[in-house]
């Protein structure tokens, strides 16, 4: 990956998955231009599919968006405005070997964007940034900060432990980070990009899911061996997921049997104040003390 950015770094904003809100992403710019960089919003950003109005724009012109900001040797790390759908549909317009050839960039975004996060994981070997997305309603003051160190200075970020972080199940477990949005890796099984948790810290976060759905999620992982193999598993959050304390009873009846450290409510996921967690790199799960521990 690329050194840690700097004031009067190129940052391109593309928009993998749904449209992007005008005055959200106004604000978002306005907050990565505060840390002195210099945006570039690729056209896509600001349009609509003509038919499917839950996309940023056709699958070609967003697959094309997010090429040419990844080839662009002056773009310092790629973000993605928003997540939303869409991520999935783009993968295979992507042309994984020239961006194999290009100059390792970084890559920032959560929800959908998981789905690239897998691919790029998978495709080019590179590390990437779970984190908040500059037009969403959770880039706020404390999320947005936590994005800003991760990418300027992440030796100050290395460990990882929201306010309301609690043990599952203690212990300590060391591994790769894998994970993301729990219903894009459950939707990942059968494609080039599925990605199982062997010898992994798995992070797992969703929003807006009946426990019915989250369970049935959950299954169809274990019954595909996504699991086999996890070192640990860290929970973020899961906001529209109620009831919580049904939420919190199926994780601990589905993964507990798993026998690995648990922790919950790290702290990363769809809300305010959401933490940057990096994927693809070295950790270790500290899960009597509830934190995570990037030791890249």
């Amino acid at each position: 990956m690329r050194p840690a950015l700097r004031p009067g770094d190129t940052v391109a904003l593309v928009a993998p998955a749904g449209p992007v809100p005008a005055e959200l992403l106004d604000a978002g710019v306005s907050v990565l231009e505060s840390w002195g960089l210099n945006v570039r919003c690729l056209p896509v950003v600001r349009e609509r599919h003509p038919e499917f109005g839950y996309l940023a724009g056709p699958d070609a012109r967003r697959a094309a968006d997010f090429q040419e900001a990844w080839l662009d040797p002056g773009v310092a790390a790629v973000i993605a405005a928003r997540g939303g759908y869409g991520c999935q549909r783009m993968l295979d317009l992507l042309d994984w070997p020239a961006l194999r050839e290009a100059e390792p960039t970084v890559f920032a975004g959560s929800s959908d964007t998981t789905a690239l996060h897998d691919a790029i994981a998978t495709h080019l070997g590179l590390p990437t940034l779970f984190s908040p997305m500059p037009a969403t309603v959770h880039f706020d003051p404390v999320g947005a900060e936590h994005l800003r160190a991760s990418l300027f200075e992440p030796e100050t970020v290395r460990v990882l432990r929201g306010p309301a972080a609690a043990t599952l199940a203690g212990g300590r477990a060391r591994g790769t980070t894998v994970g993301g949005n729990l219903s894009l890796l459950a939707s990942s099984i059968g494609t080039p990009e599925y990605r199982p948790a062997r010898d992994a810290i798995a992070l797992l976060e969703d929003v807006g899911e009946e426990v019915y759905r989250l369970d049935r999620m959950l299954t169809q992982l274990l019954r595909a061996g996504w699991f086999s193999g996890v070192r640990g598993i860290a929970l973020g959050s899961w906001a529209g997921c109620a009831p919580e304390d049904g939420l919190l009873e199926l994780v601990w009846e589905r993964l507990g049997p798993l026998g690995v450290p648990m922790v919950a409510e790290l702290g990363f996921g769809h809300h305010r104040g959401a933490l940057t967690v990096p994927l693809g790199v070295p950790a270790e799960l500290d899960a009597d003390a509830a934190e995570l521990v990037v030791r890249a």
